[in-house]
């Protein structure tokens, strides 16, 4: 059970052993697969700080938040807890605030932009773990390359694409690309979504409108592929990987680790570049693992160096080269693994668009706890508009309908 092994006496600390006790450390999803390398971490943590015990508990992912919400209740907490960043908001009154145990020279090695936004009210209660990366961009040099293509100069814009598509069509008869505008391409053209206080849409403007029509023009004329209404975006009718789609603006390197499975011929195709970045510069990033301390541990001086230890660089660089993740760690990514790529194997020039990106990164997720339920109603009204059954503005007004009557139940 949650803390039934974290010592209720206070903590004391010993000549050369500053902290010590029981801690018990949660992660998510992560025993099935990558049991021997936390387990090496644990026994390497505990062979140097003897008086201190790891319990490692891994929490099924369906599962982890309403397991942490049940442990808050309870007084029953974890002491080291990871947590989805998207979940965080709704943890911080539970949270200890972390400036205490975590100070300037202890956040040093964090990427800042990853570290920022883990604050609220200035308070920091939550250090960055790992995250998908930065995106990158894939194109079938042998299709792009008919339509003027230069992979020194990719399209830096989802205009840029949107004109490489209808031209590689042109060239070659082959669509351009999968991408339709879903909230998160109107937040590229700098139109955000909801309001502030995140309780009104406020995606519906004349620019919206604008965007809307572009996309629609090179649907229309087949840049755009005609599955790429489809609602299974994981099995989508056109695609790079079954030869119908030129390139992909903007993906991230399981997609690129999936070509590389399923279509060996595409893959050794690719050229890997810089994706298209948002008009005011940098990319979005919707989520990032992180670890917090629950107010109610009692051994919160060993849990954060504990958190200290398993989130450095070079144990966040050894996760990284078994999963493909990312580190949050700006020394990681100095590494041989993520500076070099030898015979430009593409996964290996992801890895070096990836770690040049992550200072770019602006986490920015919607912020409600109904993202991906807002995220599918504007889906829904964008594919009729490209189906022709309604205008871009019937569109709009229909999804910001859908959200504010969302918003307010």
């Amino acid at each position: 059970m949650p803390g039934t092994t974290t010592s209720s006496a206070p903590q004391t600390a010993s000549a050369g052993q500053p902290f010590e006790g029981e801690v018990e450390f949660w992660t998510i999803n992560l025993k099935k697969n990558y049991s021997d390398y936390i387990t090496g971490l644990i026994a390497e943590y505990q062979r140097q700080h003897p008086k201190v015990k790891v319990n490692w508990v891994d929490v099924p992912g369906a599962e982890s938040a309403t397991k942490l919400l049940a442990a808050v209740a309870s007084g029953d907490v974890p002491d080291a807890v990871n947590v989805n960043s998207v979940e965080l908001g709704r943890f911080t009154p539970s949270l200890e605030p972390l400036d205490a145990y975590f100070d300037q020279a202890a956040l040093a090695d964090f990427q800042p932009n990853l570290v920022e936004p883990l604050r609220f009210d200035g308070k920091l209660y939550a250090v960055p773990w790992y995250n998908g990366g930065a995106p990158v961009a894939m194109y079938r040099k042998s299709v792009v390359e008919k339509a003027g293509f230069d992979e020194k100069a990719p399209p830096a814009s989802f205009d840029e694409a949107l004109a490489l598509a209808d031209q590689v069509y042109q060239e070659t008869e082959v669509h351009g690309m999968n991408s339709i505008p879903d909230v998160n391409v109107l937040r590229y053209y700098g139109i955000e979504p909801l309001s502030a206080d995140r309780k009104t849409a406020t995606f519906n403007t004349p620019e919206a409108v604008t965007l809307l029509e572009k996309f629609k023009k090179s649907y229309d004329g087949k840049g755009i592929a005609p599955g790429a209404i489809s609602k299974d975006v994981r099995a989508l009718p056109q695609s790079l990987d079954n030869g119908q789609v030129a390139f992909k603006p903007m993906a991230n390197a399981a997609e690129l680790l999936n070509t590389q499975k399923n279509a060996p011929d595409v893959y050794d195709d690719l050229a890997v570049t810089e994706p298209v970045k948002m008009n005011a510069g940098g990319y979005l990033l919707l989520a990032q693992q992180a670890f917090s301390i629950p107010k109610a541990s009692t051994n919160k001086k060993a849990a954060a160096e504990f958190i200290k230890f398993f989130t450095n660089g070079v144990n966040q660089l050894a996760f990284c080269k078994i999963v493909p993740i990312y580190p949050s760690t700006i020394s990681s990514t100095k590494d041989p693994f993520f500076t070099e790529a030898a015979g430009g194997d593409p996964m290996a020039t992801a890895r070096q668009v990836i770690v040049k990106g992550l200072p770019q990164l602006q986490y920015k997720p919607l912020g409600t706890d109904k993202d991906a339920e807002l995220g599918e109603y504007f889906l829904e009204e964008v594919r009729g508009f490209l189906q022709g059954s309604q205008s871009a503005q019937e569109a709009l007004d229909a999804a910001e309908e859908k959200w504010n009557q969302a918003l307010a139940a």
